[in-house]
């Protein structure tokens, strides 16, 4: 792509692409995501872990910006150079497939949304939906395809559109906020008796007998089991976290990037708590459960009637098209620099007159396309997507992670500069850790899925290696291939049998 001066990007236009790459659709489900999952409590645990672990991964992201400047791609190429060939450019793969799939899931959102006003939409897998979405997305395309600093800059217009319903919404939920309703969702499981003693305020929606009706009669899960459940939905709300260091090349100046990273993950992990800390609020668990996605516009109207859950509805609207075009941006950029560093076939290097990756653009949205379809086929699209699309960019966000841990560890980039050694070890290590707990507390299931993925995609590697005529596999990698493709035959097998169900 052009580098010129005219095309760099400003530390505000940075950090704008990293609020407007994290905060889509995750964040207006969160109500209903953690009342299912959890209390207060657990919710407090389950943001401190990830808003902690995320940190250390923008810090990370940070350190690697100073003292690797010369790697200016990166998720994929801080795997490609801690790790080879073949691990960068599964890096790639596995971040490219993710941001694909996050996008299925942004059209399934929307589709949805849409559906609690016009029936044709159903819940976003009905074949009018599909038509809507696959129209948005060329329409889309055709802009990426006029150029990245356009889009860009619509997108930082965007990133301030979408906040505005996301700050009033949590304006009103202050005022709304009553002690006695948290208090009873604090640890998790509401007291029936003590829910009895609340349904006069369902005047203003803080609670009512719908709660009465749904709430839960088995045993309560164990704190542990509660915080779990969550685990993947908070990776996906913090996806996008990447998107300064993969722009990094596109910065005016070097030091913009952590900034950047810094401010946008502060700015949005204030969003989330008090998105769903404040939720906790104003209705009981179980009634936060029984909302329809997005919950935020279910909460809102409980507190000031129908008005709310449009207000909300256009905001998700406009705060999920605006991510799709972040993420489609991310997708095609990386996709080209794996190209261009000989990762991937040199076809997706090739650039139209605007200085735009075109094939990886293109091969971008046709893949879109292609989950779109697959969306009729299924009834819990968007949750698969949100999970899949956190377990395949959970293995690039390791291996950054890892690599980050290795030059710190070894001391590599510190000879001549050995400030913050130590704290950049701890800050590595402590990342690491998160993203293996991560794909821990996600379990075996969106592993296998990956590896579907994963494993097949090598196609795209094995052109790449024979465009050069170089040697495919050395031996560590050669086995780990194997493995994948082990995976992904069991994934698949799975699935067939109906052992893993979709």
């Amino acid at each position: 792509m052009a580098n010129s001066s005219d095309n760099k990007l400003s530390l505000w236009s940075l950090t704008a692409l990293v609020v407007g790459s994290m905060v889509g659709a995750g964040i207006f489900s969160l109500p209903a995501t953690f009342g299912r999952a959890t209390g207060g409590f657990g919710a407090l645990i389950a943001w401190c872990i990830a808003g902690g672990g995320m940190l250390m991964l923008a810090f990370v992201f940070q350190t690697l910006a100073q003292r690797k400047p010369d790697l200016d791609s990166g998720v994929f190429i801080y795997a490609k150079e801690g790790f080879g060939n073949y691990l960068g450019f599964a890096a790639a793969l596995g971040f490219w497939a993710g941001t694909c799939i996050g996008n299925v899931s942004y059209f399934v959102l929307i589709k949805s949304t849409l559906g609690a006003f016009f029936p044709i939409f159903g819940d976003g897998n009905t074949i009018p939906a599909v038509l809507v979405a696959s129209v948005i997305l060329w329409g889309f395309h055709v802009l990426l395809l006029k150029g990245v600093k356009g889009a860009a800059s619509i997108n930082t217009i965007a990133t301030f559109a979408k906040i505005i319903p996301i700050f009033c919404f949590i304006i009103l939920l202050i005022f709304a906020f009553k002690n006695d309703v948290f208090a009873l969702n604090f640890w998790g499981t509401p007291d029936l008796a003590r829910v009895g003693d609340l349904t006069h305020l369902n005047d203003y929606g803080y609670v009512g007998h719908a709660a009465l009706a749904v709430a839960p009669a088995a045993e309560p899960e164990s704190l542990f089991s509660q915080v779990r459940s969550t685990m993947l939905v908070t990776v996906f709300v913090f996806l996008g976290i990447e998107g300064a260091s993969v722009y990094s090349r596109y910065a005016r100046q070097r030091s913009h990037i952590g900034i950047a990273t810094v401010l946008g993950f502060i700015g949005v992990l204030c969003l989330l708590i008090l998105v769903t800390m404040l939720s906790y609020g104003v209705m009981l668990r179980p009634e936060l459960a029984a909302l329809r996605q997005p919950s935020m516009a279910g909460v809102l109207e409980a507190v000031v009637g129908r008005w709310g859950a449009i207000f909300i509805s256009a905001g998700l609207i406009i705060s999920v098209l605006g991510a799709y075009l972040s993420w489609s941006l991310l997708a095609a950029e990386v996709l080209y620099s794996a190209a261009k560093s000989q990762s991937m076939p040199k076809l997706f290097a090739r650039e139209n007159r605007q200085a735009v990756p075109s094939a990886a653009v293109w091969l971008t949205n046709v893949t879109i396309q292609v989950f779109l379809i697959l969306t009729l086929f299924s009834d819990y699209a968007f949750q698969l997507a949100l999970e899949l699309t956190s377990s395949l960019t959970l293995i690039p966000y390791l291996l950054v992670a890892a690599y980050a841990l290795k030059l710190a560890w070894t001391g590599e980039s510190y000879d001549t500069d050995r400030r913050g050694h130590k704290k950049d070890l701890i800050f590595a290590a402590i990342a690491t850790f998160y993203a293996l707990l991560m794909l821990y507390a996600g379990g075996l299931k969106y592993l296998l899925l990956s590896a579907i993925i994963y494993g097949p995609g090598t196609i795209l590697y094995i052109m790449a290696k024979r465009e050069q005529k170089a040697e495919l596999f050395n031996k560590a990698e050669r086995i780990l291939f194997i493995i994948v493709m082990i995976a992904a035959i069991a994934a698949i097998w799975s699935i067939a049998t109906g052992v893993i169900t979709i």
